[in-house]
């Protein structure tokens, strides 16, 4: 069986998590042993580094620490977790990748597209996901639910217009990379975004896959 990568990301209350829970349903009865991931995360270090990252008590730090932060809990990932599943042929779904880095600290930071993906070349080695949901959501929603966390992170307590930038990112890199980043909008029920999952991974993916054989 051929390794399959695939990454949920959206802003923050999207519903990421439902999703991925449904999606490992969904490919473990197609046959698929199942790698679920995160970022950052993942790993001991990528771990360690998300303590640091998303400390609020770290309010002064830089973007260029937090972008370098996070390509290098990316390259951990990539390497300790990613790459030995895919090879192994395991289905592999992680919660946020490149596409959180070019959104947070590329658009809503400013930093720019093109210096974020500069920076992550080394740390991904030319790997992508076959394909990326965007769960979408104004970012006004995404903060309404929430609110009854009872502890917020550094990157959840920014500003309103902070998670507009988010959004708005998300939804700009949607368009420019349209065959690989799937938009639904999370304001559906449950069920009809895993469908419109389903009907992308089957149409994009696995189709591709039986017309090799």
């Amino acid at each position: 069986m051929q390794g399959l990568f695939i990454s949920m990301e959206g802003p923050d209350g999207a519903g990421k998590s439902t999703q991925i829970e449904m999606l490992r349903d969904y490919l473990t009865d197609k046959g698929y042993e199942i790698v679920i991931t995160r970022e950052p995360g993942g790993t001991v270090i990528g771990e360690a580094i998300r303590q640091v990252i998303l400390n609020k008590d770290y309010s002064e730090m830089c973007s260029n620490a937090e972008l370098l932060l996070y390509a290098a809990a990316r390259a951990q990932l990539v390497q300790e977790v990613i790459r030995p599943a895919l090879g192994a042929g395991k289905a592999v779904i992680c919660d946020r990748f490149i596409e959180s880095s070019v959104v947070y600290q590329g658009i809503a930071r400013d930093m720019g597209i093109e210096t974020v993906y500069a920076v992550n070349e080394y740390a991904l080695e030319g790997l992508r996901p076959q394909l990326t949901i965007f769960l979408d959501l104004d970012a006004e929603e995404g903060l309404r639910r929430k609110k009854h966390q009872a502890e917020l992170d550094r990157m959840e307590t920014e500003g309103l217009d902070f998670h507009r930038r988010v959004a708005e990112g998300y939804r700009m890199l949607a368009e420019r990379e349209k065959e690989r980043i799937l938009r639904i909008s999370a304001t559906l029920p449950k069920e009809d975004i895993h469908a419109k999952i389903v009907i992308a991974i089957e149409e994009r993916i696995l189709s591709r896959y039986i017309n090799k054989i």
